[in-house]
């Protein structure tokens, strides 16, 4: 025997009869056909296994189980009716919350005006941002607890998609003051004659760096390492040692101390968009700040 289910339209045809005590009246308000609503109320009363309502000479009387039923049926009504609202606000964006990973070097320098775009076309999403190194944002993606990541792109995407944006290239970071400031161009054999100052392993920007190198036939001689390039920066107004870094990135972080150049011979480039995960549906919130991100590299 297939078990039967009820549904919302038997919930409020049952607790409209109740309000009323009457069908004539509930058919009235529901406009609906009173044969209708005495099959979704009988449709009910199978389901739960009894009869819900009894009449009198006089009236329409609630069944003692049927009054215990009705503040579970309203209740049932009025939580449908709380998360039909919830989901449309969702998708109007009225109302969510969007996980996105960031690495550093696009965080600093250009998230805040993309962050603040967004925002003025949906005020009321909010927005959780994890500036990671480029490979945990990956990660991050890859996992699900990011619908989307702000990146180079990975040399291999297997289960991820990515969308490019725009091309950056490396700079020479220079002291204030440093002899390679003369030139217009800094090559790597210029900028490898002096201390460098590098990212750890595993950040692939160093790897690009050393991979870039090698097909020249270069190398770098690090002297000294750090986890993030804002380090990387104050170290180098200190006059500490040179160092490459994405433009992109460098940009935004010209002050007293700290100058850059072009790198060329090799000129190091990449690829940086947005990582998303295949088959993966997003949400509107994730689809709208997608269209604000691209929106804005049109040119």
């Amino acid at each position: 025997m297939m078990n039967k289910s009820m549904t919302l339209k038997q919930l409020n045809a049952f607790s409209t009869v109740a309000r009323f005590g009457s069908f004539a009246e509930a058919c009235e308000y529901l406009h609906i056909s009173q044969p209708a609503l005495s099959i979704s109320v009988k449709n009910l009363e199978d389901v739960v296994g009894g009869r819900l309502f009894y009449r009198t000479t006089r009236a329409l009387v609630l069944t003692p189980e049927g009054k215990v039923f009705l503040n579970s049926a309203r209740r049932l009504l009025l939580d449908a009716e709380s998360s039909l609202g919830e989901i449309k606000n969702l998708f109007g964006l009225s109302r969510g919350l969007l996980n996105i990973a960031v690495m550093p070097s696009f965080a600093s320098a250009n998230l805040a005006k993309y962050i603040q775009n967004f925002k003025s076309e949906c005020p009321a999403v909010n927005i959780k941002i994890f500036d990671v190194v480029a490979e945990e944002a990956i990660e991050m993606v890859r996992l699900e607890r990011a619908e989307l990541a702000i990146t180079f792109e990975p040399s291999e995407l297997d289960d991820l998609s990515f969308e490019p944006l725009f091309t950056d290239e490396f700079v020479a970071a220079l002291p204030t003051g440093h002899i390679l400031l003369e030139n217009q161009n800094v090559s790597w054999e210029q900028l490898t004659r002096f201390p460098f100052i590098a990212l750890q392993k595993p950040s692939n920007i160093r790897y690009l760096i050393e991979q870039s190198l090698a097909t020249v036939g270069g190398n770098i001689s690090v002297e000294i390492e750090a986890n993030q390039l804002l380090t990387i920066v104050t170290l180098i107004a200190k006059g500490l040692g040179v160092s490459a870094m994405p433009q992109i990135y460098a940009n935004n972080i010209v002050q007293s101390g700290i100058e850059y150049r072009p790198l060329v011979i090799p000129t190091v480039t990449r690829n940086i968009g947005i990582i998303t995960k295949k088959r993966a549906p997003l949400s509107k919130s994730a689809e709208q700040f997608i269209k604000t991100l691209c929106g804005g590299f049109v040119d």
